[in-house]
């Protein structure tokens, strides 16, 4: 046999390698040039069995491609470099639990990835469409490949498409919205025209007055400190230093501003913010807010502040995470607290409520409190991708679990130097959360977290699913949910009003659009500063990860983020009991193992968009044979967002978040942290859950 003919496999195999080299990296290679330059693939990481990142020449990530394609690089380059096939990581076990037939064929059939054909059109934007029938739960995201004259141009068509028909949806809500408040804005008038208060029958009238006059007269006061000042004393406005533990004399004041910065509104209630920036694993840039006391703390410098390495749980020796754990002693330390915001929101929703907003309520408490925003945000950033690129775009809720929530509590551990920290989560945040809790997502990551606190969970969903603007987005095909809402940010139009509105007339008009949308009212929220409540959202999220939500696929469909069977069916559910007693099967069908931490509950009784009871069923019946819940709290008066922005939230969900996160703190960390204000001494044994008390308004 020659010796061409002996190089034959190994010189297939390097073709092969650098055509599918080509499909995965940043830019085609006859632009890029060798493998040393920008942005070219190398070979795939899995970060689960299921979500593997393209680890690039240049040390950088690309985001999640489908699973065969990232075997498939990887074999080609044992191929080429004439080494050892790796085998893949095995699926988990606990996907046994779909049904088979609604499987895309996400499998590892080697054999089949020898045999394809060499040659592949992988421009056309088309062959980037996954196919209808999917993985129940998690279909594959899109393959788009490198930027092409043609993928320009269909990407170019996409967003015209989808400039006009999502703008003509909004503007159906901005309608339909305006169209509903006529009989409450009539009801207003007439009162006013009768010279009677039109707000007499909300349950804090009176609370809201006293509040009202409370503002007045703090910014009557500010005015006058800050004349006085500027005219006798020269320097700067801030407040003179004073022990931890007395009053915070604030750094801003008088009338608001209406703006979208969490520093300002920190620094209004005597705190303040620093922004931290963390890379994830498939290389996109978030952003972590730090609320900290500016009289016990110095901020870090913006180099301490800056991204770092994907790679995360690992021992990094930089030097540049001592800076927080270093500005406390053993005995004064704070406990630290990631925060994790909603769907279309950013952390700034736990920051808007003055003293009663549930990040400066832990942070004046004595915890060390960290809000966590996801990706894109306000402002999208990766470390390769632009915001034009599609493959910028292709995420959903579990590239958010699996990637955005390990990046977070992980930059938190670093900055503070403890093991675990406290989790507290709201709507969307619980979603990600109970995703990459899951057995076959990320499990180890629920052993760094010392409790998981569940406001609004959004598990099961509510029959708000039904309405007819979200059940028009489940039944039109992917795609045309598309050609409506493009490849890239979900009606990107929203964020333009948000940068160029007033901020009143932005606030008044998103309480209308949010609650014709979600049935929310503001009955129990402190009116006199609900346009500020909506100055921190829309954020951009990805029209992928709406599609996760209310497409014909996924959520809406199957209407639970973990199950895709029917189940806790109150006419069945004792039979179902009884058989699976009789089968010892509540471990195998369980969606998470020993590792989960503890969690803790606040349902809203009134809440349309999500079934917060449902889980709580489910745990109850003890189908989640590890899951030990400390406390459970069910609202029932509480809509889906009252849990942070009701005028008695403080009572009925802050002090007890504060008084759970200190019972369940490790041991370790009890002993060199401050006692947190207003908590009990006493600890929670495994398995006891807090006992519940009702509460009312004082």
């Amino acid at each position: 046999m020659s010796q061409t003919q002996l190089q034959s496999p190994a010189s297939h195999a390097s073709t092969d390698y650098e055509i599918q080299v080509e499909k995965l990296s940043l830019e085609p290679l006859n632009q890029v040039g060798d493998a040393e330059q920008h942005g070219v693939a190398v070979e795939a990481k899995f970060i689960t069995p299921l979500d593997p990142v393209i680890e690039t020449s240049d040390g950088n990530r690309l985001p999640a491609v489908p699973v065969h394609e990232a075997h498939k690089i990887n074999v080609l380059k044992d191929r080429a470099e004439q080494r050892d096939i790796r085998r893949p990581p095995a699926p988990p076990r606990g996907l046994s639990r779909f049904r088979e037939s609604d499987s895309s064929g996400d499998g590892f059939d080697q054999q089949t990835l020898v045999q394809e054909e060499r040659t592949q059109d992988s421009t056309r934007l088309s062959d980037a469409i996954p196919p209808t029938r999917t993985h129940p739960l998690f279909p594959p995201l899109p393959l788009y490949g490198p930027p092409s004259l043609l993928r320009k141009l269909h990407c170019t068509v996409f967003r015209i498409t989808a400039f006009y028909l999502s703008t003509a949806f909004l503007g159906v809500i901005v309608l339909g919205s305006i169209f509903t408040s006529l009989p409450h804005l009539m009801s207003r008038a007439w009162y006013g025209m009768t010279f009677r208060d039109p707000h007499h029958r909300r349950p804090f009238r009176e609370e809201e007055k006293r509040r009202a006059e409370i503002r007045k007269q703090e910014e009557t006061q500010w005015s006058k400190t800050k004349r006085r000042r500027l005219s006798g004393i020269e320097g700067s406005l801030e407040p003179s230093s004073s022990p931890p533990g007395e009053d915070y004399e604030p750094f801003e004041g008088g009338p608001d501003k209406l703006i979208c910065d969490v520093g300002y509104y920190a620094r209004r209630v005597g705190l303040d913010v620093e922004e931290f920036k963390v890379q994830t694993e498939d290389g996109f840039i978030l952003t972590l807010w730090h609320v900290y006391n500016p009289r016990e703390y110095v901020p870090a410098s913006k180099t301490e502040r800056r991204a770092t390495s994907p790679d995360i749980f690992t021992d990094n020796a930089d030097g540049l995470h001592q800076h927080v754990q270093s500005q406390y002693r053993d005995g004064q330390r704070r406990f630290p607290v990631l925060l994790v915001h909603g769907l279309m929101q950013s952390a700034g929703a736990y920051c808007t409520n003055d003293d009663d907003s549930l990040a400066f309520f832990l942070c004046k408490s004595g915890y060390d409190v960290w809000l966590g925003n996801n990706r894109c945000g306000f402002n999208p950033e990766h470390t390769l991708l632009r915001y034009s690129d599609p493959r910028m775009w292709a995420w959903n809720i579990r590239q958010m679990g699996v990637m955005d929530l390990p990046a977070f509590i992980f930059r938190v551990l670093q900055e503070t130097g403890f093991e675990k920290l406290g989790l507290v989560c709201h709507s969307q945040g619980t979603t990600e959360t109970f995703v990459a809790l899951a057995k076959e997502q990320r499990p180890d990551l629920g052993d760094r977290i010392s409790v998981f606190c569940a406001l609004a969970p959004a598990v099961y969903a509510g029959p708000l699913i039904g309405k007819m603007y979200f059940k028009f987005m489940r039944i039109i095909s992917p795609g045309m949910f598309r050609i409506f809402f493009g490849i890239h940010s979900f009606i990107p139009l929203m964020m333009t009003m948000h940068r160029v509105l007033p901020g009143s007339l932005y606030g008044a008009m998103g309480y209308r659009v949010f609650s014709f949308l979600f049935n929310w009212t503001d009955t129990r929220w402190d009116r006199g500063i609900r346009d500020r409540l909506f100055q921190f959202s829309p954020v951009y999220v990805s029209s992928e990860s709406m599609r996760w939500w209310l497409g014909r696929e996924c959520f809406a469909k199957h209407k639970c983020i973990l199950s895709t069977e029917e189940e806790d069916d109150d006419d069945s559910v004792e039979e179902k009991e009884e058989s699976e007693a009789r089968s010892s099967n509540r471990t195998r069908t369980a969606w998470y193992d020993e590792h989960v931490p503890p969690m803790a509950l606040w349902i809203c009784g009134r809440d349309e968009l999500v079934d917060g009871r449902r889980l709580l069923r489910r745990f109850e019946r003890k189908r989640e044979p590890y899951v030990n819940l400390v406390h459970t709290k069910i609202i029932e008066e509480y809509e889906h967002l009252d849990v942070l922005w009701a005028m008695d939230s403080v009572d009925q969900v802050g002090k007890e978040v504060r008084q759970v996160l200190w019972q369940t703190m490790p041991d370790d960390a009890r002993k060199i942290c401050r006692k947190v204000t207003g908590t009990q001494c006493d600890v929670l044994q495994s398995g006891q859950v807090l006992e519940q008390k009702d509460r009312k308004h004082q």
